[in-house]
């Protein structure tokens, strides 16, 4: 079967297409496989500093593959080797960016929210309209969406089927950035070589202290950033940091 990813490698940092156009980029088993084993590649890269996910002017994704849905019954559903895709992708653990056009909807509103950082072409649309189709939400949705947006957003989008814009979605604290439509992979990369002149240790454990935030408390969540910032202080790119600063220089991080 033809390859429906596109692999970029732009010095420290890699861009990811999504390419299966017939199909706005509806993320079926093959596709989301191939991003699972393209993350897994460029997480064991060392040169690799961070990742900007696209997909085409027109669509982000436009959800999971309904045909392919179609086929499947609760116990496909229970199986479904995509499950083990959606793990590896939200594993990842170097910062992910998400440069965002035209339909993010369903599934692809999800792997948007896998993203550190979204990017947003002002013709974006981001929805969950799997009510639609008298399911729900699988990939998560309801638990990403209600944390970006809040819960009376989330419950709106999720229960109506309706998408935001993405001005609202900016506005939501979804998406950062909205740019024009033919800027916004430009941005995404150019925030993604501005992280790649970081330290990757440091930028690894803030990545994650950052996320600890979403699913524990403040107490647990203060404990484990004093303990990356603890761990941080015995490494070479630390003392490097330092130094760089009291000379006036640009400092020289290589990872260790």
């Amino acid at each position: 079967m033809p390859q429906l990813l596109k692999v970029e490698v732009l010095e420290n940092v890699r861009l990811i297409t999504l390419q299966r156009p017939e199909a706005l980029n509806a993320l079926n088993t093959q596709l989301l496989g191939e991003l699972a084993q393209a993350l897994g590649l460029a997480q064991e890269d060392t040169d690799t500093r961070a990742v900007v996910i696209t997909g085409s002017a027109k669509a982000f994704a436009a959800g999971a593959d309904i045909n392919e849905m179609a086929e499947r019954d609760l116990a496909g559903i229970l199986n479904d080797p995509r499950i083990a895709s959606w793990q590896h992708i939200t594993a990842f653990n170097k910062p992910l960016i998400a440069a965002v056009n035209g339909y993010a909807l369903g599934g692809g509103c999800e792997l948007a929210m896998h993203a550190d950082i979204l990017i947003a072409g002002r013709d974006a649309l981001f929805g969950q309209p799997e009510i639609n189709l008298g399911i729900m939400p699988g990939a998560g949705g309801t638990q990403r969406l209600l944390r970006a947006v809040g819960k009376s957003l989330a419950m709106q989008m999720v229960l109506t089927g309706e998408p935001i814009s993405a001005r609202q979605a900016q506005q939501a604290g979804l998406v950062s950035e909205v740019t024009e439509p033919e800027l916004t992979v430009e941005r995404a990369l150019a925030i993604a070589r501005k992280i790649a002149t970081k330290a990757p240790l440091a930028v690894r454990l803030a990545k994650e202290a950052l996320l600890k935030a979403q699913d524990t408390d403040l107490a647990s969540g203060l404990r484990f950033e004093r303990h990356a910032f603890t761990v941080l202080a015995g490494t070479q790119d630390r003392n490097e940091g330092i130094q760089a600063f009291q000379q006036k220089r640009s400092p020289r991080f290589v990872g260790a």
